[in-house]
């Protein structure tokens, strides 16, 4: 046991979010955006391409149908009804940028997903914030947004100097952070996670190949993987879903 120990040599955290940066300062998070960014707008780009066709043919046109499909139905219809259709582009393209950014933690050479780092969530956060802010000015007009925003109903008078800080609290920083540190501290978790069971695992093969031990390591590892890439997608599907809840009440206050 204490040779394993000894041998297994897991990078700090710093060596596994953090790297030097390359020409004009660009670094292997800000390669994954681009990826991101590029493969998003391919995706879009050659899907739509045959866009009168009844029956959708070959492969990115089948995937942008079916995302959009699948946003449209399972995201905005179960949450804002048909009135949030006009938002669809926005948060489709949303969840393919977010899951493309996720989805490189897997892809051997790259093995990160960028929003592991802080900066594009927060980037993101605040985007789906002014976007909520904007509507519901838009929709309610300023007093009434601010009133249905922060003035619960059914609440005592007596009460509400307490409440309406505490609801503006929520509206201003809380929405927009709690939004951010979901996406970031779950794709963070997920790739230490990663490293730590690979590195356990190298140490394994290296120290001693059993048919029992290094096999079962390697399927533990594989099946981590696996897991992570259904976490790359639910991370991209409830970001995408709370920016869509949050816009519908902007639009539909309940009170």
């Amino acid at each position: 046991m204490n040779s394993l120990l000894l041998s297994v040599d897991v990078p700090p955290i710093s060596h596994v979010t953090i790297w030097g940066s390359g020409p004009l300062g660009i670094n292997r998070t800000v390669a994954v955006y681009i990826f991101a960014t590029l493969a998003t707008t391919l995706l879009f780009w050659l899907g739509t391409r045959k866009k009168d066709a009844l029956v959708p043919s070959g492969f990115f046109q089948n995937t942008a149908e079916s995302g959009v499909g699948f946003v449209r139905s399972q995201v905005i219809m179960a949450t804002m009804g048909p009135d949030g259709l006009g938002y669809l582009p926005y948060l489709s393209a949303l969840f393919f940028f977010i899951f493309f950014s996720n989805i490189t933690e897997i892809i051997p050479g790259v093995q990160f997903p960028a929003n592991a780092r802080l900066g594009m969530p927060l980037v993101l956060s605040l985007f789906t914030w002014a976007i909520y802010m904007v509507v519901g000015i838009v929709k309610q007009g300023p007093g009434h947004f601010l009133k249905n925003s922060t003035v619960p109903s059914g609440v005592p008078w007596w009460v509400l100097p307490l409440v309406v800080p505490i609801e503006l609290l929520q509206v201003l920083i809380v929405r927009p952070f709690s939004l951010m540190v979901r996406l970031f501290a779950n794709m963070l978790a997920g790739h230490l996670i990663l490293v730590t069971f690979a590195s356990l695992t190298a140490a394994l093969w290296a120290l001693s190949f059993t048919v029992v031990i290094a096999p079962f390591s390697f399927a533990l590892l594989v099946a981590m993987t696996g897991f992570e890439v259904l976490v790359s997608f639910l991370q991209a599907f409830i970001f995408t879903i709370l920016t869509a809840v949050y816009i519908d009440s902007s639009m539909h206050p309940a009170h």
